[in-house]
């Protein structure tokens, strides 16, 4: 038996692996693009399959499609969503910047495998991979279609719930280190005091906010392109058929999805691609303030600060025995400067919309999806095995705070900016504590300065409502 067959394309004969569920098309794009080993993503994947299926039922409600072969596409599609043939996606992200290789690696493998279930031979066409499963269709609203329902579901079902656990774990700990008073650090120098709690609380805050910032993207990305076809005009496409589609996709994945206002806009630029990537962007940047945060704060354990201890999930060193690194950290950090990098890789794809179409679909839709999934991944990961299991180191913060000198801030009211300057500046420069060189100094009473210098109490003014 030959281990290939003979196919043919506008372009003429090409051999394909005889196994092989894809067609001519797909061989030769694998042929012209042997680029790198980066590949489209399962929730891609899942998208395109998506697409498909809900554009075969809606092509048999419009009576367009017989109903067998309506029905064996359907279920070939809901095989590439469930991820059964996801070997048969074997081309390189970087191809033609419509993506129009993947869709058609799409169609050959649903065309053949339908034409299989109705007792058709592999490469015979019994399902046309144009006529049948393109039908209503173009690469052109195709992948953009795929690209939003597949970032969408990500956010949906991977980031969303886990910045909210996140932010959940992060509200716990401000509850729990909402006694321990600590000095404030700006500029990275001692400042006036704080609670850890309100540390814990506030980036509790600046992830509720990027929860907000990702819900207005995945509601941008809910407007699909289908039905644009080729340039959006929607040539060879029935008019009922975008509508009736989209309707399918919304059921098949639980998600609203709705077309386009314009279709010229949404195939011809990725503005909501772009503005879903600043939104990851932005919540990349408080994820690293967060893990940078912690990392300096459980430093030491006798040279840094200490405030905080993480928990001890690996060795640190091959040569220092018993050190112990922030290694959850630095995975966040890691992350974050990748998905900040993919924000630029979308924001330049964005400004390759030219004319009817833009050009960068395919790496763009890659950089997006591998930026949902690390976030979802290194969110969980760092919660499990660091932020759930941080403790404060009580003493070790109040022992700091004694010695900070901005506590002398609190003796304005009473002794003035400029008397309260010079105990600072002794307290700094003899390292004592600021009662002590305030007493000594004779600038306030003995039974007053305990009342000025309650160190809880210099941290309540900045609640809210007290």
């Amino acid at each position: 038996m030959s281990d290939v067959r003979i196919e043919t394309d506008s372009l003429g004969d090409v051999r394909v692996p005889a196994s092989a569920l894809y067609g001519a098309q797909t061989q030769r794009a694998k042929e012209n693009f042997p680029i790198s080993s980066l590949r489209f993503s399962r929730r891609f994947i899942e998208a395109i399959g998506t697409v498909k299926a809900a554009a075969a039922r809606a092509n048999k409600s419009l009576g367009l499609l017989e109903g067998e072969t309506a029905d064996a596409i359907e279920a070939a599609a809901l095989q590439v969503r469930a991820g059964d043939l996801d070997a048969e996606f074997v081309l390189d992200i970087f191809q033609t910047g419509s993506g129009t290789s993947t869709n058609m690696n799409a169609n050959e493998v649903i065309a053949n495998v339908a034409t299989r279930a109705t007792g058709g031979e592999l490469g015979s066409k019994g399902v046309h991979p144009n006529d049948d499963v393109n039908m209503g269709q173009s690469s052109n609203d195709v992948i953009p279609t795929s690209m939003h329902v597949a970032a969408r579901v990500a956010l949906e079902a991977d980031l969303l719930p886990a910045l909210r656990r996140f932010a959940d774990a992060l509200d716990a700990k401000a509850d729990e280190f909402d006694d321990v008073v600590k000095s404030g650090r700006t500029h990275l120098m001692d400042a006036t005091p704080v609670r850890l709690g309100q540390e814990f609380g506030g980036y509790a805050a600046q992830v509720r906010k990027g929860i907000s910032r990702v819900e207005g993207a995945s509601a941008e990305l809910s407007e699909l392109a289908l039905g644009g076809t080729a340039t959006g005009t929607g040539i060879n496409r029935p008019e009922a058929f975008p509508a009736k589609a989209i309707e399918q996709i919304s059921e098949i994945t639980g998600l609203s999805f709705h077309e386009a206002e314009n279709h010229f806009e949404a195939q011809a630029a990725k503005d909501a691609y772009v503005f879903a990537a600043g939104a990851l962007n932005t919540v990349a940047v408080s994820l690293m303030k967060i893990a940078n945060d912690i990392r300096h704060l459980s430093s030491g354990p006798t040279s840094g600060l200490s405030e905080i201890q993480l928990p001890a999930i690996q060795p640190g060193s091959s040569i220092m025995p018993g050190k112990v690194n922030p290694v959850m950290s630095e995975a966040m950090m890691m992350v974050g400067a990748r998905v900040m990098g993919n924000a630029v890789t979308i924001t330049v794809g964005g400004q390759h919309g030219n004319f009817e179409l833009n050009v960068m679909m395919p790496v763009m839709a890659h950089a997006m999806l591998e930026s949902i999934e690390s976030l979802s991944g290194v969110l969980d990961a760092f919660r499990e095995r660091c932020l759930e299991g941080i403790t404060a180191n009580r003493e070790r913060a109040r022992e700091l705070l004694l010695l900070n000198p901005s506590i002398a801030t609190a003796l304005n009211a009473e002794i003035g900016y400029d008397t309260a300057s010079k105990v600072a500046k002794k307290s700094a420069a003899e390292g004592r504590s600021v009662r002590d060189v305030a007493l000594d100094m004779g600038v306030i009473s003995a039974d007053r300065i305990d009342e000025v210098l309650d160190v809880r109490s210099m941290t309540e003014p900045g609640i809210p409502g007290a």
